[in-house]
């Protein structure tokens, strides 16, 4: 009695968008086949539930990727992003091209590889150790040959790499750090 409650707790917190009418389905499923003693077929649809909401917090992650700047165009890689979710945690990828040159910005949150950066991206003498330090708002990025990597939060991982330093930086001084840090929350 006390799992199935656990599951109906899980389906009342699932009123989401017209576009979630999918994973309350599946909820409603896992809990029918855990009623009918089919635990393995449970499983198998909240492992699915599980994919399709972090399919949608990836959509809600890619808005928070920079727009492209002038004469820059952006389009966001769904695929790339999928395997780096795959590693835990949710991610967002966007490739910027102009006139030839192009670059990635990639955001991985809440993943228990970014969590073992911390220490790291915490300590500004070790940071400076690993490569030259730039600034981009209040935010500190590890240049390291050309590649950037910043820690927000704690806990989001935000890379830009393949450009021109200072392209690549002018587009991440767009981002909206304070609603970077509070995604998920």
């Amino acid at each position: 009695m006390f799992r199935t409650a656990g599951f109906a707790a899980l389906l009342a917190l699932a009123p989401l968008a017209a576009a979630a009418d999918d994973v309350t389905d599946t909820l409603q499923s896992a809990l029918d086949a855990y009623n009918a003693g089919d635990i393995q077929y449970a499983l198998e649809e909240l492992a699915f539930a599980t994919q399709l909401i972090k399919s949608m917090k990836a959509g809600d992650l890619a808005q928070l990727l920079p727009a492209a700047q002038d004469g820059w165009s952006r389009e966001i890689d769904e695929d790339e992003a999928r395997g780096l979710g795959a590693m835990g945690g949710t991610a967002a990828v966007a490739r910027y091209e102009k006139d030839g040159q192009s670059f990635t910005i990639q955001i991985l949150a809440d993943s228990p590889m970014v969590a073992s950066f911390g220490s790291v991206f915490g300590n500004a003498a070790l940071m400076a150790s690993m490569g030259k330090i730039e600034r981009v708002g209040r935010e500190k990025f590890m240049n390291q040959d050309g590649d950037l990597t910043g820690m927000i939060g704690n806990r989001i991982l935000v890379q830009a790499q393949g450009g021109e330093t200072a392209d690549m930086i002018s587009h991440l001084e767009t981002m909206d750090f304070k609603a970077l840090e509070g995604f998920g929350a």
